[in-house]
């Protein structure tokens, strides 16, 4: 026997639509949009400004932003037989790196973050992709869709 429960069913559709796989919201992007990375003490947003240039945010407890204090990071990345090395400056309460990435749209970077001069390095691995989301709209780096970047 089938019943016929069109609202129903039109309420079931709507969900499985919403939840779609590879487009679910379950990371939040950082104050200006970028990637935050968890693993350094405090957080930090890792995010590209339009020169290419890299900004590092830290932020607070509550995913603010906070000023820099002590951190000292670099980072290397782009061809594994010729890479680049970025060195941070500190530019008002953010980190900012002393030259762009590298051309084209996939860069893999390592950066290393050190929360004082003789603390422990703590190593993050990312793959920078300033291809749009077409699910979020955040640079794919950045994406808060759950999907494979």
């Amino acid at each position: 026997m089938m019943t016929k429960h069109p609202i129903l069913i039109a309420c079931i559709g709507a969900i499985l639509a919403n939840s779609a796989p590879g487009h679910e919201k379950t990371k939040t992007a950082g104050p200006n949009g970028g990637r935050v990375l968890t693993k350094s003490e405090p957080d930090v947003e890792f995010f590209v400004l339009p020169d290419r240039r890299i900004q590092l945010t830290a932020l607070d407890k509550n995913g603010k932003p906070a000023p820099v204090t002590t951190q000292i990071v670099t980072a290397t990345g782009g061809d594994r037989f010729k890479p680049t090395k970025f060195a941070f400056a500190k530019q008002g309460d953010v980190l900012v790196s002393d030259q762009p990435l590298p051309t084209g749209n996939n860069t893999p970077l390592i950066l290393q973050f050190k929360t004082t001069a003789d603390g422990a390095t703590v190593t993050e691995r990312i793959a920078v992709n300033l291809a749009d989301c077409s699910g979020c709209k955040l640079k794919e780096y950045a994406c808060i869709c759950d999907h494979d970047h």
